[in-house]
């Protein structure tokens, strides 16, 4: 599906969303009134220039439409690969963009994120799992990391990663298994209007992630963990 057709399968009421290069900005109108639309298309590549243009029109949104929903919509290969963005500080301009949806959230602005394409990595990371809560498209590809880079990084063999990804949803990439580790709320079949506006009315600020993976079985002690640390502090 083109972004124009996605939008407007989105937002039949209408909406004013302009492309820059692979950034999306812009307004419409979804059941409950207008909101903001953010994010990317064409399997973008997260560089400085889209975090920061990220994280200034969601500054330029606090400022000037209190409490506006935000509609993240991502499509992303993942953060900028390039020796220049990384002696740059890429892993900066990330951390501003997840702190201004974080910011974003504290001043009363619900989201919601909806993976329409790929979803890799930092690119991911840092504003399509920061909302309120993330959906993801029937056909939409999720990942941290690919298993053979893994296997590079942690040394474990590529074999062994491919069998632990069988059993454990941890290991394993796709929306179905971020949805078992409650990374991802729900998986859409398709684009819908209605599913939209439900998410939106449905989000409330406290994070239920960790239980969510616990009781759909994909992550069992993550939530234990955290209260553990909780509990010690």
């Amino acid at each position: 599906m083109s972004l124009h057709s996605l939008l407007d399968t989105l937002f039949p009421a209408g909406h004013a969303v302009a492309v820059e290069g692979k950034l999306i900005a812009g307004t419409a109108q979804a059941g409950d009134g207008p909101v903001a639309v953010l994010g990317t298309t064409d399997a973008a590549a997260i560089g400085h220039d889209i975090a920061l243009g990220l994280a200034g029109r969601l500054l330029d949104l606090i400022e000037q439409h209190p409490g506006r929903p935000i509609v993240f919509l991502v499509d992303t290969s993942g953060q900028a690969l390039s020796r220049a963005e990384e002696l740059l500080c890429l892993n900066g301009s990330l951390a501003h963009l997840a702190r201004c949806v974080d910011l974003a959230r504290r001043q009363g602005h619900r989201s919601v994120a909806l993976v329409t394409g790929q979803a890799v990595s930092g690119g991911f990371l840092s504003f399509g799992l920061m909302a309120d809560q993330t959906f993801a498209l029937a056909d939409a590809q999720v990942r941290v990391m690919d298993l053979k880079a893994m296997a590079r990084v942690t040394k474990i063999p590529h074999e062994r990663l491919v069998e632990l990804a069988g059993s454990s949803p941890t290991f394993a990439p796709g929306a179905e298994n971020y949805q078992r580790m409650g990374a991802i709320a729900a998986i859409w079949p398709q684009a819908s209007a209605a599913l939209l506006d439900a998410a939106l009315a449905g989000v409330d600020h406290g994070d239920t992630r960790l239980l969510a993976g616990r009781e759909r079985g994909g992550r069992m002690l993550g939530a234990a963990v955290v209260d553990a640390v909780l509990a010690a502090g």
